[in-house]
């Protein structure tokens, strides 16, 4: 149980809660704006609950407050519980406030086409979503030294401190533009693909060719040997330079589906088992999951299930 100087008393749900929003935000600023009271009486408030509890909770800072060794055993035992009776108090029928912050990582194009509606809807449940864009090995890393919440992973974590379920199936599909598909001999290339494509240049998203790569492989035994005209690290600017003509490249479905319904591209190989690449929800191993971490995690996997494999 928390121990509280005998001078105090027990504090209030309301200091609790505010001092939550502090720890949560990490500024008497912050916290003021998102509770709608004014910056003097979160201080007023703070003072109160470190007065009960006999010692400071926070350093202030040039940047904000920093809390104290006393400010994080408190917030572990009491967080669930605030949160939990602050959503039994919101009207019947209303999805609770869940407050909190979660710090969220991904690949730019999914986190902009797929998880930014998800993350926003956890915004408006008073949720503070901070986003870090990135590769997978870099942001996966960050998960695991406590940086990162949770991370939509591309790649499977091997990091025996990370803890990854399986999210969805994403498809890779092979595209050009119409000008460049139509020199293609059909049927050299139903008889041997590569080297029907052989004479196509190559959009990359990184030097190793690694989505290119992965689908040659796959689908035809070996490694591309196309001249590579562009790379791009951004998927959609890949398809961007594809649609313009650059080259061929290798994109998920996803990204392509727009601009192969506009006619803008063609699908240029249909292997009869498109290849998959699974997405992970990745967290850290062993720490504690809050209400806000909980609710984007059930939200996401739900999306997903309409997301129809990417």
């Amino acid at each position: 149980m928390v121990e509280y100087d005998k001078r105090g008393g027990t504090p209030s749900l309301d200091l609790l809660l505010t001092f939550l929003e502090i720890y949560r935000a990490g500024s008497l600023s912050a916290a003021a704006q998102r509770l709608g009271v004014t910056q003097p009486a979160v201080t007023g408030q703070l003072a109160r609950l470190e007065e009960q509890v006999g010692e400071r909770l926070f350093l202030r800072t040039h940047k904000g407050v920093t809390p104290t060794q006393r400010a994080a055993v408190l917030a572990s035992r009491i967080g669930v519980h605030v949160d939990g009776l602050r959503g039994a108090l919101a009207p019947e029928g209303a999805e609770p406030v869940l407050g909190g912050t979660v710090r969220v990582g991904g690949a730019a194009e999914l986190m902009t086409l797929r998880v930014m509606p998800v993350l926003a809807d956890l915004g408006r449940r008073g949720v503070h979503v901070q986003v870090t864009l990135g590769l997978a090995d870099d942001l996966l890393s960050q998960l695991a030294s406590g940086a990162l919440d949770l991370v939509v992973s591309a790649v499977r974590p091997a990091h025996g401190g990370v803890l990854a379920m399986p999210l969805v199936d994403e498809e890779f599909l092979l595209v050009a533009a119409p000008a460049l598909a139509h020199t293609v001999d059909a049927e050299r290339l139903a008889a041997d693909p590569p080297a029907a494509l052989a004479h196509l240049p190559l959009v990359a998203y990184a030097d190793e060719l690694p989505i290119v790569r992965r689908y040659w492989r796959s689908e035809f035994g070996r490694r591309p040997a196309n001249p590579v005209a562009m790379v791009v690290p951004d998927l959609r600017a890949v398809l961007a330079a594809v649609v313009a003509g650059a080259g061929v490249s290798v994109l998920p479905r996803y990204i392509a589906a727009p601009a192969l319904a506009a006619g803008d591209i063609v699908q240029l190989h249909h292997p009869e088992a498109a290849p998959l690449n699974t997405l992970y929800l990745a967290v850290r191993r062993g720490a504690p999951v809050g209400p806000a971490l909980a609710a984007l995690r059930d939200r996401l996997q739900r999306a997903a299930r309409d997301w129809n494999g990417l």
